[in-house]
């Protein structure tokens, strides 16, 4: 901890405090710059703080977040839960996302961020035994970009064309920057949150024209995987404890608030059977 602590205080020298955080209790470091110090700021990360290692890099979507599309509401059974809007993946072709409001409306538009698409980057020191992870925020939501880090870490080059492919942030100086995952002709950025699920285009064969076509998605309905929370059940158990202890003259209802307690009834002994004649006890 000691050694975070001098790593930190460094940091805040040379960057300012409104750039580094830490993360508490599990001591992770991070760091936050504007998108024209992008390059600057890795480059003094790895000549002046011995960061040689690049481990990741990865866009980001903020769009939506803090948004709940999830209404829960109390009965007289427990609690009932329902979908409002159309959040990330629930909607088709043609559609676009939209969140859970208060009445009459029921379900907004989601607001975009102030700040969309950010790129983060988790680099190693090996000389020192310490991870940071670094951030920033691309200047334009409209045509996401910021410089590309290529020349101070080669290995970000595939890193990099990801983040293009699937998030659409334009990285400047990439000496090859063109899709890696998705096919040529693809259209739109998958990891989007404005970008539905189930695609834009189907793919299939048409038999009457001999060859493929592309085609709205149809044959899809937008669907997202719901984590199932197992949850005890304590109706029955209830049901059951009422049925036999909330009784009235049990001592421990509402029925019998104000009466004397005078204790559980102990079991009767168990009465021993008659010897049977002709047979010693």
């Amino acid at each position: 901890m000691a050694g975070t602590t001098a790593f930190v205080e460094a940091l805040l020298a040379r960057f300012g405090e409104d750039r580094v955080s830490v993360e508490q209790p599990r001591g992770e470091v991070g760091l936050l710059l504007a998108p024209g110090d992008w390059h600057d700021g890795c480059r003094v990360l790895r000549d002046e703080f011995g960061f040689e290692q690049m481990i990741d890099l990865c866009g980001v979507d903020m769009l939506g977040y803090g948004s709940d599309e999830w209404d829960t509401d109390v009965s007289s059974e427990g609690f009932s839960r329902g979908v409002e809007g159309k959040g990330p993946g629930r909607f088709g072709y043609g559609e676009r996302t939209s969140a859970q409001s208060d009445q009459p409306q029921g379900e907004v538009a989601i607001e975009a961020p102030s700040r969309r698409f950010a790129v983060v980057v988790q680099l190693l020191s090996l000389q020192h035994n310490r991870r940071v992870r670094v951030r920033t925020f691309a200047a334009d939501d409209a045509l996401p970009a910021v410089a590309s880090i290529t020349d101070l870490w080669p290995i970000a080059n595939w890193f990099e064309r990801e983040a293009f492919d699937l998030f659409g942030i334009a990285f400047t100086g990439h000496p090859d920057l063109r899709r890696i995952l998705t096919d040529y002709g693809f259209v739109g950025h998958p990891f989007r949150k404005d970008f539905p699920l189930i695609g834009n285009v189907e793919v299939r064969y048409d038999p009457e024209r001999k060859r493929v076509v592309y085609e709205p998605v149809t044959s899809v309905e937008p669907r997202v995987n719901v984590p199932r929370v197992i949850r005890h059940d304590a109706r029955y158990a209830t049901s059951f404890g009422e049925s036999r202890d909330l009784r009235v003259d049990s001592g421990i209802g509402p029925a019998d608030a104000g009466r004397p307690t005078t204790g559980p009834t102990p079991n009767p002994s168990p009465v021993a059977p008659a010897p049977r004649k002709g047979v010693a006890p």
